[in-house]
Formats: structure tokens, sequence, C-alpha cells
């Protein structure tokens, strides 16, 4: 069973389940957990191999999507159910081979299909971080320089300071790299509602990408955020939050 943090109580929304990006943690999730909380209960997972979650060498989106499936059986289903990339990606799994444990969806910023970039800069950076000097969470950032903005501090939240290791597993991640890319060759559909809510100066989700998505999710929805790129979430959190809750609210 993924790691899992509860905020608020049941209420009279159905529960909302959040997964995380590649690199995260539920915690990521908090202050728009914590803020969404009030129309019932949110459950921001770990997923596998990452945070406080079980390593395990299978980090297949169809095995994502059966953790996502056992914490919602838990919480109470059908759930909302929210995921950003990677997340999104197992979200989407989840809704089209167990629709029944979803009531609606919110994908941020990711298209169910394979992309071309690979995410091995960020895992050689933290390859090289030499935790012998490590005492606090700015000793690590200091060595990581060579990343974009705001990538360092994001990914220095999966740093086990006292362990001096990461809260990642980099060697699973690296091997299983090409699926966490890709996209599993699934078949059927979720007829529930969908939206797919993107970063307006993202091209993680463009035009083109809604030949892939309406079959699976004919009753999808798009929306962009203006100003946000891939982590609309943590770039635009107020508009973020009310995109999700004006979707999840509407009858």
């Amino acid at each position: 069973m993924l790691n899992y943090t509860t905020y608020g109580a049941p209420g009279a929304a159905r529960p909302l389940l959040i997964a995380h990006g590649l690199f995260g943690s539920g915690r990521n999730w908090g202050v728009i957990a914590k803020r969404l909380s009030d129309r019932g209960e949110v459950n921001a997972v770990d997923m596998r191999n990452h945070a406080h979650s079980f390593w395990d060498e299978n980090h297949s989106y169809e095995a994502l999507a059966a953790d996502l499936a056992q914490v919602v059986e838990k919480t109470g289903a059908p759930a909302d159910v929210l995921g950003h990339s990677m997340g999104g990606k197992a979200a989407m799994v989840l809704a089209v081979t167990r629709p029944e444990l979803v009531n609606k969806l919110v994908v941020a910023d990711i298209a169910p299909v394979e992309y071309a970039h690979s995410q091995m800069g960020p895992i050689e950076a933290m390859r090289k971080v030499d935790f012998s000097t490590v005492e606090r969470r700015s000793d690590v950032l200091e060595q990581m320089t060579e990343l974009e903005d705001g990538l360092p501090e994001f990914l220095a939240q999966s740093v086990d300071v006292a362990g001096k290791k990461w809260r990642l597993n980099l060697d699973v991640l690296t091997a299983e790299m090409g699926k966490i890319i890709g996209f599993p060759d699934i078949h059927g559909s979720f007829t529930g509602d969908a939206l797919f809510l993107s970063g307006g100066g993202s091209d993680y989700v463009t035009r083109d990408h809604r030949a892939a998505i309406k079959p699976m999710f004919p009753n999808a929805k798009f929306a962009k955020i203006p100003g946000a790129g891939h982590w609309l979430h943590a770039q635009k959190p107020r508009e973020f939050e009310a995109n999700v809750r004006a979707f999840l609210d509407r009858a």
C-alpha cells in the first residue's frame, strides 16, 4: 500500500486522490490538498519508488495504477482523481482500466502519449551529490547549480538529510525511464467527466494530442492556465486550485 497523507474529513464531496509527478511526493501537494479539503477528504499519495512509499523494480503505469486503485478502494470509491505528469498518466490508466473507481478525472499537463524527452539530466545531477558533505538541504542545492531555476529546490525536497540519501529509487527510475516517458497500450475508455488542465506556456499537451485523448476520454474538456508551464500547480497555485474546484463542483 502506498504511503499517503489525509487532509480534511469526509464531506459532501467525493474523496479526492492526488498523484504527484516524477521526483515528487505527496508533500509537494500539501498546500493545494489542504485548500481543497474544505470540500471533503483529500488523500495525497507518495508514488512507489518515491518519498515514503515502498520501492519496487516495476515502475510501469499498470503497476502505478494498481497502487492508486488500492488507495481508492481503502479510502472510498469512486473517488475524484487528480494526477500531474507521471501521476497523470497513472491516473489515466486507472480511469480506463478501473472506471468504477473514478468519479471525475483531472489530468495536469500530460497526455497519453510517448514523449521524446528524457528525465535523465536530473537523475545524473542527483547521483553526483556528495552526501558526505551534506548537513542541510542547502548543501545539496550548492551542488546542483547546473540545473534550471527552481528544479534543485524541488528535487531537494526528496533529500533525507539525516540518512544522507535520496528518498528516490534512482536505479529503478533510470532502468524504467522508457516506460515513464512512454504510455502503455491499453484498451477501453473512461466515459466520465475528465479535465485536461495544462500550463499556457507548456508544450506537454498540444492540440495534436487530442487525437490520442478523445478516444479514451470522450467527455474530456481542455483548459490552460496562462503564464504557467509544466509545473502549473506550483507556478500558479491559486489559479490551479480554482480550475480544479470549479470542475469538481460542477454538477
